[in-house]
């Protein structure tokens, strides 16, 4: 990123735009108009709501800044973005005109570490570059000769009133003057004088900005990276190392000490986070059984979302999984192998929660003095009640941040949140501000399957991540509208996480494709975003629904599952090789770290999905890495087609020939922009290619 770190004399803000600054504006308040500056600056982009809500980034992600910048008559316009640090410190980046006819102007830019920043557009005249311009002409022409001259050497002499000129600099400005003045020279070597390269990229350096005007300032929240990219495994933690009599049938449940022992095979996949479906204490009243029925009997561990019994509530852990002891030596244990621990967090009671008794108010009462249970009608959710914010909102907010804060306690920097939607957005607003007051590398990823309007505005109060429609696009069309959504409409403040299956969502795709569908699944979901998450037993093709119902049978969420990871696969699938070559793949593939750099290609066999990610790197552009992506979408049959590749979305240029190098079968090809490919269904013909692209 090219930046000046300072600003010049003639570029403050706050220095008069012109004559008239003084003058009274009251008129325009009166229409409701907010002054121009002198140098109109508009359409500034990515602005949240009109500067209400922050623009997200984190550090070292590469995003793009435009503004229209324009100005009365012929004068030279130009145009910085003003990225300032949470220190105050200013950082230009100089924008580029892209489109002069429209005066469209941008400016790729980074920020470096996390804080809340802001970042202006600053529009100004360029003297310089108008007598350049001019003077070039009238020089060239003999119109006008000495006066042009002279006021190029002028120009100069005002640029060096700047702070920021290094003396080797402000001897090329004061030659330049000097040697615009010297008559006995010709006429052209005394323009070239003014005009040379060397003057040039002073002046690009530390340029001449006068009748600076610039927009409002705009927040700007930079976060960790793993706030925007990261690989997520999903575990029941009673489900790992649970083990049932083969004489009675009957389950023991695993604990923490058991799903420790997972944690090696799960980083050793590459994964970045485990995630744990919730720990605490299960209700026994209307306890669910197997596949979510009603007749569960007393042997039934029930719905982990059906929160809270005699042993606690949120702030407890189920009995059977072990004490504090046993969680913080797990979320060590992570630690200690580069995984950091995801905590669900459901704000739904169990009849037996605690709160039932000691704060009913926590609840909604119905006209007969019941609670009032969880509802989506026709259907309920007689295990749970659902938290109402209403009758005493300060007393719930205090009591849930209370319990945020035991789980941050002990070591806890991320939460999933279970339906966020049906909570109050105010409240999700000022528990997430809250928390990052002391705790900013806190991150919160809503499960959030609603309304687009409800899932971008839980993003823009302040959730990092969110869940997806993922699962539902299936065509190359429907990802090519969706992806492409999220990677510019909504990019600045919501940041997609894909999941191919979930403990809730098995889709018919999923069910009928078999090994295919899940190697092409979890393969787009690993590259066309930078966040993308995996449920256990996906390595073993868990593929089967309920009847009715668009999730596995014999769900997790009612019972144990013991997947036996310590067996031989005995003709089951294995994909966790797979998983540990897409994790490998993106670790090393910097382009695959950012969401807002992919550009989609043509196939015509509309079976197949192409994509790119350029880009990646350090921040500064540096980096130039390339990957290249076709997929089969079709699940049942070998599909072969010509693809039609933007080369310059490759970063290559057109007629170029280039290596295309696949990172999943290790076969390399010379491509051009009409490769012919062929993928199939399965093992041995992989459906998915993903190319590194290098030059031929």
């Amino acid at each position: 990123m090219t930046e000046h770190s300072t600003t010049t004399a003639q570029s403050r803000p706050d220095a008069p735009a012109s004559a008239s600054s003084g003058i009274d504006r009251s008129a325009l308040a009166r229409f409701g108009q907010e002054p121009l500056g002198r140098i109109p600056v508009l359409d500034v982009e990515p602005v949240v709501d009109g500067g209400r809500r922050p623009t997200k980034a984190v550090t070292g992600e590469i995003f793009t800044v435009t503004a229209t910048v324009f100005r009365e008559g012929h004068d030279a316009v130009n145009a910085t973005v003003v990225l300032v640090d949470p220190d105050g410190g200013e950082h230009h980046v100089p924008m580029t005109c892209t489109n002069p006819g429209l005066s469209h102007w941008q400016a790729q830019v980074h920020a470096d570490r996390e804080g809340v920043w802001t970042f202006r557009v600053e529009g100004w005249s360029d003297p310089y570059a108008t007598w350049e311009h001019d003077g070039t002409i009238k020089v060239e022409a003999g119109v006008d000769v000495e006066l042009m001259l002279e006021e190029g050497a002028r120009v100069l002499e005002r640029s060096l009133d700047a702070d920021e000129h290094t003396e080797v600099d402000r001897e090329v400005l004061e030659q330049a003057a000097h040697t615009l003045r010297r008559s006995a020279l010709p006429v052209a070597d005394r323009l070239h004088a003014g005009t040379s390269p060397e003057v040039e990229a002073v002046l690009a350096r530390t340029p001449l900005r006068e009748l600076v005007s610039a927009s409002p300032s705009t927040t700007l929240l930079v976060e960790r990276p793993l706030a925007l990219t990261g690989a997520w495994y999903e575990i029941f933690p009673r489900s790992e190392g649970a083990t049932q009599d083969p004489d009675t049938g009957l389950w023991t449940s695993g604990t923490f000490g058991t799903a420790q022992e997972r944690l090696p095979a799960i980083a050793d996949m590459g994964f970045d986070v485990v995630y744990l479906t919730p720990v605490h204490p299960i209700g026994s009243a209307n306890k669910k059984g197997k596949n979510n029925t009603l007749d569960a009997d007393e042997l039934d561990p029930g719905s982990p979302y059906a929160i809270g019994a005699a042993a606690g509530g949120h702030d407890a852990l189920h009995p059977d999984l072990g004490d504090f002891d046993d969680f913080d030596a797990f979320v060590a244990r992570a630690g200690e192998l580069g995984l950091e621990v995801a905590m669900d967090i459901a704000l739904q009671a169990s009849p037996d929660h605690p709160w039932a008794s000691s704060h009913p108010e926590f609840f909604q009462i119905r006209a007969d003095g019941s609670i009032a249970y969880a509802e989506n009608p026709p259907k309920k959710y007689q295990d749970i009640y659902p938290v109402f914010f209403d009758n005493t909102p300060d007393a719930v907010y205090a009591e849930i941040r209370r319990v945020i804060q035991v789980w941050i306690d002990h070591g806890v920097r991320i939460f999933r949140v279970d339906n966020p939607h049906t909570k109050p957005v105010n409240f999700w607003q000022w528990l997430i501000a809250d928390v990052a007051q002391d705790h900013p590398d806190v991150i919160w990823l809503a499960e959030a399957f609603t309304k687009p309007m409800m899932m971008r505005t839980l993003a823009k109060v302040g959730f990092q991540q969110s869940y997806t429609y993922y699962a539902w696009r299936s065509t190359a069309a429907e990802l090519r509208e969706y992806v492409t959504e999220l990677a510019t409409e909504t990019a600045p403040y919501m940041r997609p996480s894909f999941w191919p299956t979930t403990h809730d969502i098995l889709t018919p795709y999923m069910s009928n494709g078999g090994v295919t569908a899940h190697l092409v699944r979890s393969a787009l979901a690993a590259t066309l975003v930078p966040t993308y998450g995996i449920y256990a037993g996906f390595e073993h093709v868990e593929d089967v629904p309920r009847p009715g119902a668009e999730e596995h049978v014999d769900n997790e969420k009612y019972e144990y599952k013991n997947r036996r990871w310590d067996e031989p696969a005995d003709g089951r699938p294995d994909l966790s090789g797979w998983l540990t070559m897409l994790n490998r793949i993106r670790r090393e593939h910097p382009s695959l770290h950012w969401l807002r750099n992919v550009s989609f290609h043509q196939a015509e066999d509309e079976n197949l999905l192409v994509f790119s990610k350029h880009g990646g790197g350090a921040g500064d552009g540096s980096a130039q890495d390339t990957v290249l992506v076709v997929a089969n979408l079709d699940p049942y049959a070998v599909r072969g087609s010509r693809l039609h590749l933007d080369l310059p979305a490759l970063g290559l240029s057109w007629g170029d020939r280039f290596r295309a190098h696949d990172l999943v079968t290790g076969a390399t090809w010379t491509w051009d922009d009409a490769p012919y490919v062929e993928l199939g269904p399965g093992y041995g013909h992989e459906p998915v290619h993903i190319i590194h692209v290098t030059t031929a």
